[in-house]
């Protein structure tokens, strides 16, 4: 009697352990580099007079209709290394170590980050292209190389350059593009074909396209997007001429191969059977690269990104969301969904009874701001290897930010930028350091140095360039694109 009652003890056990391994659900996170808040959701949500008036995401729109939306989505630092070590450790940047800046960047191993947490409890993780970098070791906090999954090669993260490569040599547009997205689904499949029957799994879809460099004019050739379209949805920190719209449709278009992308792994997984226990979040590591007041800038334009999140069953569905949030929320929020233990280390705070709620707009009143920040990113873009401190605080009404150094650059020394001279267009397009070192190598950098001394275009070339005062105060609903510095306003003097 006794080994028949400690038998069937032992099966319940073994029962319950089976059952509490399948609630835990799988976690496809699909992180773009230099994305911002660029997708069709957000048109039908704040309206066409942005540039989401012409992006075409179908992918991440399905995700969004089919789960939440968040609209008020801001990174911790907009700097690629530093965001995603906020993002991994669930804490604000600034308590990284050497995480918190870019160029020399250094992890430190005795942080716990979200997907080794997850990895010790029993899930099966793995990641595809970038995770955390530049830094020391690579991909740290995802495990390294060793959770790499690049089997199928890594073209796609030159996306622009390849496909146009393939067209040239008789592929079709359209040939090229799956070539490149045979690619994400392979490597994806040689992770899923690695887990073990019954066991989670946690991806990180990494993809570095949506980075410069891009090819330009490849917006219009391989996605169709008509740089004169963008002519009435230029934002207004921007010139309006031909070279920047085609460098801001070249940019888009990468944001629509990123989209092709997502929708290739959902195919995959439902393929799988395994939609319906996979929460899957979409978003970006902070604002576009080489354009002003985008990347490395505290403005809207470099920190407000994409987070569109899918969890059938547990997620209602074609929910929008207000509540403010910051990327080093999401590892609470992925160690919640699966059950695990949050370390009191972590600052983040989940988001999983936000995501899960069945109301929308402003659910939890204490979520009602954000704090971002930058320490440095390119170390030589200063004399002495100096960086750009800012913190900034982000609410509804207004956006404040403290510049503790005022007196440098805040996207680094001129360099060969003077009152006579300037390096060559071509130099400016492709080598970033050869002047405002913060600020990528693009076309758009180009043309404004090139056009600094026209009266035009001045404003221009100092709202990218020029120094900042110590306090900048923006009150959004008058000034939503902050360009109306208000911090000596009288006015605004208890603000």
């Amino acid at each position: 009697m006794k080994r028949h009652l400690t038998m069937m003890l032992m099966f319940v056990a073994l029962f319950s352990t089976c059952a509490q391994g399948a609630e835990k659900p799988n976690i496809l996170f699909l992180f773009a580099d230099d994305w911002g808040k660029y997708a069709g959701v957000y048109r039908e949500i704040e309206g066409s007079d942005g540039l989401n008036a012409v992006v075409q995401t179908p992918a991440i729109d399905q995700v969004a209709a089919e789960g939440v939306t968040f609209t008020n989505a801001f990174v911790n630092a907009p700097s690629c290394t530093p965001c995603r070590s906020s993002l991994l450790s669930g804490q604000y940047f600034f308590r990284c170590g050497r995480g918190a800046i870019l160029s020399g960047a250094v992890w430190d191993s005795s942080i716990p980050t979200y997907p080794l947490l997850l990895q010790r409890d029993g899930y099966h993780i793995g990641y595809t292209y970038k995770v955390w970098g530049p830094g020391t070791p690579a991909n740290a906090g995802y495990g390294g190389a060793p959770n790499g999954y690049h089997q199928a090669g890594s073209s796609f993260n030159g996306f622009s350059q390849r496909a146009t490569k393939l067209v040239s040599e008789g592929k079709s547009v359209e040939d090229a593009k799956q070539i490149l997205l045979d690619e994400v689904r392979k490597n994806f499949q040689s992770f899923l074909d690695q887990s073990e029957k019954g066991a989670p799994f946690c991806y990180w879809f990494g993809p570095t396209n949506v980075h410069r460099k891009w090819i330009a004019g490849s917006g219009k050739k391989l996605w169709g997007i008509d740089p004169d379209t963008l002519s009435a949805y230029m934002p207004p920190f921007l010139p309006n001429v031909p070279v920047v719209r085609e460098d801001l449709a070249d940019y888009l278009g990468e944001t629509a191969a990123f989209d092709a992308s997502v929708g290739v792994l959902l195919e995959e997984l439902k393929s799988r059977g395994a939609s319906e226990n996979t929460l899957v979040v979409i978003s970006g590591d902070h604002g576009a690269p080489g354009f002003p007041r985008g990347k490395c800038n505290l403005y809207d334009f470099g920190t407000n990104v994409s987070l569109v999140a899918r969890w059938p069953g547990k997620i209602p569905a074609g929910r929008v969301v207000t509540d403010f949030t910051t990327l080093m929320d999401l590892a609470p929020t992925f160690l919640d969904a699966a059950g695990a233990e949050i370390p009191d280390v972590m600052t983040g705070r989940s988001l999983l009874p936000v995501m899960t709620s069945q109301e929308e707009g402003r659910i939890d009143p204490q979520r009602d701001h954000v704090i971002t920040g930058r320490e440095r990113h390119v170390a030589s873009a200063r004399e002495g290897f100096l960086p750009y401190p800012q913190r900034a605080l982000r609410t509804d009404k207004y956006l404040y930010i403290i510049n503790f150094a005022p007196d440098r650059y805040p996207m680094g020394d001129p360099g060969g930028v003077t009152v006579e001279s300037a390096p060559s267009q071509d130099e400016l397009t492709n080598e970033t350091f050869v002047a405002f070192a913060d600020l990528d190598a693009s076309p758009t950098k180009a043309w404004l140095v090139e056009h600094r001394h026209e009266e035009q275009w001045q404003s221009f070339y100092d709202w990218a360039f020029s120094k900042r005062p110590r306090e900048e105060l923006y009150v959004l609903a008058s000034d939503p694109h902050q360009m109306q510095n208000r911090a000596e306003d009288p006015a605004l003097a208890e603000v």
